[in-house]
């Protein structure tokens, strides 16, 4: 047994911690006490508590709260969690207690044992303390909620936003691409008046656009920071001057802006921000799942369906008909809109959930966040490179569906009337014509003007009537 576990203390007691963890007491008994997911924090969120815990030491350091070799060691040990080079040492369960105290306590305990490693001391010596050093001025109140800022606009920024511009440029692509291919519009997934292929890209390709935009209104929020209101939000047992300088800290260690919270009460009691933040994810899920059906509808077929893009031979589509292609890539993409509107439903209700002085939902919140975020960031890039940019239009298809729709009919309007052009349109389809022979055989118009009127390409810009 003294072989593969150390005794370590808390005020609870001992507790048989593995030789090799970094961890103490605390975390194994929040290891112990929830095995209910198997889920932990990932890399974001890990990265997240490193640099807080960076900060709060380079803080305290600057304020004469720490020596400078103890935040030496501690500064050192967090860079460490900061690298990725610890991440098997959080151990704990997502769903925990609801103010993440685990986590923090987590962080503290091998950030400690690692400084104190640093410092040519024991683990689970306590030269560098876990409370009275590591976590000096704070509170799990205050530094889980930082932590999910600091991830949160990390991971849109870093992940979501880049994710995003590649596919804006993917459709912008190939809007420039298709701009010259006129097809069958279609509402009600009925055929409407001719549209320019890249027209319909132009409307995808904004789409993505004003996605980047939402994301990007939400940083203002999320680059507030708790740290510094301790337990309940008065800031007990920290210096007023530690949350101001702390967040200057991390704000330099990020590159992006944060700064201290305008109400610590708000901050610790209510999380607005996350939802906030969580709801342009699910917008922009919202925008991607559209694009994706769209592309899957254009694509259906090949000989069946309405066939005006190729789609990418992916992979095999499925396991008894030789040689069916199916738009695997935008069926994940819709599978992603599915988990992040499920993902915001479980932000949404916690972060509702505040209660007095405290919102208990911080790990959920942040976990839901982050994976949404992931899966924004990981699908863009995907649909984008192995979809979109190997997207080729059926031109000829498009032309020949073009001249066989009923709805060129509409055109007719301003040149023989509403009446006569419904006529028309329901002559050609009981006798299985075009819009152009009725209304030669009919009369209604010469040739010349016929070849005027039924110009798909001229239907597919705005003109002022009675201009040339």
């Amino acid at each position: 047994m003294t072989e593969e576990f150390r005794t370590e203390a808390d005020s609870l007691g001992e507790m048989q911690v593995p030789a090799d963890a970094y961890w103490g007491a605390q975390t194994q008994r929040a290891v112990e006490n929830f095995p209910i997911s198997g889920i932990t924090f990932g890399r974001r969120f890990v990265r997240a508590l490193g640099i807080v815990k960076k900060a709060a030491a380079q803080a305290n350091r600057d304020l004469d709260k720490l020596d400078d070799e103890t935040a030496g060691h501690i500064v050192a040990a967090a860079d460490e969690v900061i690298a990725g080079e610890h991440d098997e040492q959080f151990p704990v369960d997502v769903f925990q207690t609801g103010s993440g105290t685990s986590s923090n306590m987590n962080a503290n305990e091998v950030i400690a044992n690692r400084a104190s490693e640093l410092a040519g001391k024991e683990i689970g010596s306590r030269a560098i303390h876990p409370n009275d050093h590591v976590n000096y001025g704070q509170s799990s109140n205050d530094v889980i909620p930082t932590a999910m800022h600091v991830a949160a606009l990390e991971a849109a920024e870093k992940d979501v936003l880049p994710g995003l511009e590649t596919l804006r440029d993917a459709l912008a692509e190939k809007e420039d691409a298709f701009d010259d291919v006129v097809k069958t519009g279609r509402t009600h997934l009925q055929d409407a008046t001719p549209i320019r292929l890249g027209q319909e890209f132009s409307g995808y390709r904004t789409q993505v656009e004003k996605g980047i935009e939402r994301v990007e209104r939400s940083r203002d929020h999320l680059a507030e920071l708790a740290l510094g209101g301790t337990a309940v939000g008065t800031g007990l047992n920290t210096d007023p001057a530690f949350p101001g300088r702390a967040a200057e800290y991390i704000s330099e260690e990020t590159g992006l802006e944060f700064r201290e919270a305008d109400n610590h009460f708000e901050a610790q009691a209510a999380h607005d921000a996350m939802t906030e933040a969580h709801s342009a994810l699910r917008t922009v899920a919202g925008s991607l799942n559209k694009i994706a059906n769209d592309l899957r509808l254009l694509a259906s077929g090949p000989r069946n369906g309405l066939g005006e893009i190729d789609q990418p031979e992916n992979q095999p589509g499925s396991s008894i008909m030789p040689g069916k292609i199916n738009p695997v890539v935008a069926e994940a993409v819709n599978q992603v809109h599915k988990q992040v509107v499920g993902n915001d439903a479980a932000v949404a209700a916690g972060a509702a959930e505040g209660q007095i002085d405290l919102n208990l939902y911080k790990p959920v919140l942040a976990h839901n966040y982050l994976e949404s975020a992931a899966l924004i960031a990981n699908g863009s890039e995907v649909f984008a490179e192995k979809f979109v940019a190997k997207l080729e239009a059926d031109r000829e298809h498009c032309e020949a569906r073009v001249e066989q729709s009923m709805a060129l009919a509409t055109a007719l309007n301003p040149a023989i009337g509403y009446d006569k052009a419904s006529k028309v349109a329901k002559q050609a389809l009981a006798e299985n014509k075009t819009i152009r022979e009725v209304v030669l055989e009919e009369g209604y118009l010469d040739e010349d003007e016929v070849d005027e009127v039924l110009d798909p390409v001229k239907m597919t810009e705005r003109v002022v009537l009675g201009e040339e």
